[in-house]
């Protein structure tokens, strides 16, 4: 199966055969705080998921074989939980865990981000692999994508954030 790649905002999604998911986005901040925010609870709050849940990380244990857990709230208060458990932990170049939604359990992908700064900027690649063949296209028919690409934009916004309020410390 050849590559199929779209844009949604500033990111780009490329199917890779019949199982493989590819999301790539540039952030205009520096590799060690794109990691930092990717990693730490306190920034997860802030970007992980759409606009409309609060996100909630119940557990984050960032090391081999370590187990994680958020959840996105809704107003209403229905909760969408997700979880999984890290495989490799390359700071601050690489990250595989597993991912598994709680509303579909048994199907499991294994998820690669990699991280690679370009001239102060930070280009992010993160690779899904799911199951089945069934899984993705489950998962192409879902609004992933426009999710992922939310919380890749709100990411951004707090990159910026962050990145004035280390320029104003020093």
């Amino acid at each position: 199966m050849k590559k199929v790649a779209k844009r949604v905002g500033k990111m780009t999604v490329e199917r890779r055969g019949d199982r493989e998911l590819v999301l790539t986005r540039e952030f205009d901040a520096p590799l060690a705080l794109v990691f930092e925010a990717f990693t730490k609870a306190e920034h997860i709050v802030n970007w992980w998921g759409p606009r409309r849940y609060a996100t909630i990380v119940e557990r984050l244990d960032l090391r081999p074989g370590g187990k994680w857990r958020f959840i996105n709230r809704e107003a209403n208060g229905t909760e969408h939980g997700f979880r999984g458990e890290f495989r490799e932990v390359m700071p601050p170049e690489r990250l595989v865990w597993t991912f598994e939604y709680e509303g579909f359990p048994g199907h499991i992908s294994v998820e690669t981000a990699t991280f690679e700064e370009r001239n102060g900027k930070t280009l992010l690649t993160a690779r899904a692999v799911y199951s089945t063949p069934e899984d993705l296209l489950a998962i192409l028919q879902t609004d992933m994508a426009e999710g992922a690409a939310e919380s890749y934009d709100r990411l951004e916004e707090l990159l910026q954030k962050l990145s004035k309020g280390k320029r104003g410390r020093k």
